[in-house]
């Protein structure tokens, strides 16, 4: 049975709080999702709002958010919302319209504001969002406008609802580094609502510095971090040991930044095993954890 957690505290023996993303449990139910990730021993759940997950555009979504807010409190899960659905907003195009998009720019807006609507009334941690593959036709001084144009309306919402947005670099879209995001921020304005969701894997993927030294950089921006494995140039989320990262200099940068938001576990490919995908990776990131390291050094 499961029993409900205190959301503000990390698993037991931890310094950081570990939670999983929706996009890796997508051939179960939400709640039975839930369920799961909670009985597992998460502190959180990356939500990644989609047609099966708490659809943004089927009606009743207020009553709905409403009970999805009590049933996260009555597990004790925090909650941070992503909004990288393949396929919600056109079922012809993967994540498409973007920001950038030729046509259809609005709709991806759209969804934002009601991602931040529903993040307001769950207590998100963040909502987290990225700009899009700019298309071959399109310069990059326009590519650049519109997202700049396109991230100050989600900013706006943002502020109203009182939501912390994490910014999400990516890569092969137009911002996918650090550096980038930085330039981005500093375009809208640095506002304090816009802050940085990093991807551990992408940082090996393709940032120009070691791993840990891209949490240091992201400092105080750092709103959401989501975690998995990955190789250099090789954009695949991989089960932790299965690519080239050193997870415990990891870790300990992000306690040493002050970090104690959600460390949710991005595995999108990986819904065939579930629940054991997300059994190992919490074993795994727990022994990896800078307070069971200092345990078993003092031990």
């Amino acid at each position: 049975m499961t029993r409900p957690r205190d959301r503000d505290t990390a698993t037991a023996g931890t310094v950081l709080r570990y939670g999983f993303g929706t996009n890796g449990f997508a051939n179960h139910r939400l709640e039975d999702a839930l369920t799961v990730i909670a009985d597992l021993g998460y502190d959180g759940v990356a939500l990644t709002l989609d047609h099966h997950h708490l659809d943004p555009f089927a009606p009743g979504l207020a009553a709905r958010t409403a009970a999805l807010a009590r049933r996260l409190d009555g597990l004790g899960l925090g909650v941070v919302i992503e909004t990288g659905a393949r396929y919600l907003l056109d079922p012809w195009h993967k994540h498409e319209p973007t920001l950038i998009a030729a046509e259809g720019r609005e709709r991806r807006v759209d969804f934002l504001r009601r991602a931040v609507a529903v993040g307001a009334d769950l207590g998100a941690q963040a909502v987290s969002f990225w700009a899009g593959v700019r298309p071959a036709r399109l310069d990059p001084r326009t590519a650049w406008d519109r997202l700049v144009a396109g991230c100050a309306e989600v900013v706006e919402a943002a502020d109203k609802a009182g939501v912390l947005l994490g910014f999400e670099p990516e890569p092969g879209m137009l911002v996918e580094t650090v550096d980038e995001y930085t330039r981005l921020a500093a375009a809208l304005g640095d506002p304090a609502t816009f802050g940085l969701t990093l991807d551990i894997g992408h940082c090996r993927c393709l940032e120009p510095y070691p791993v840990p030294e891209c949490v240091r950089r992201a400092g105080n921006r750092l709103v959401n971090v989501q975690i998995d494995d990955m190789r250099r140039g090789t954009h695949e989320h991989l089960e932790f040991g299965s690519g080239e990262i050193d997870f415990p200099p990891v870790l300990s940068a992000l306690d040493e930044v002050g970090y104690r938001g959600l460390v949710a576990v991005e595995l999108p490919r990986h819904s065939h095993d579930a629940p054991g995908v997300a059994r190992r990776s919490l074993d795994f990131l727990r022994s990896c954890d800078p307070a069971v390291r200092r345990e078993e050094e003092m031990a």
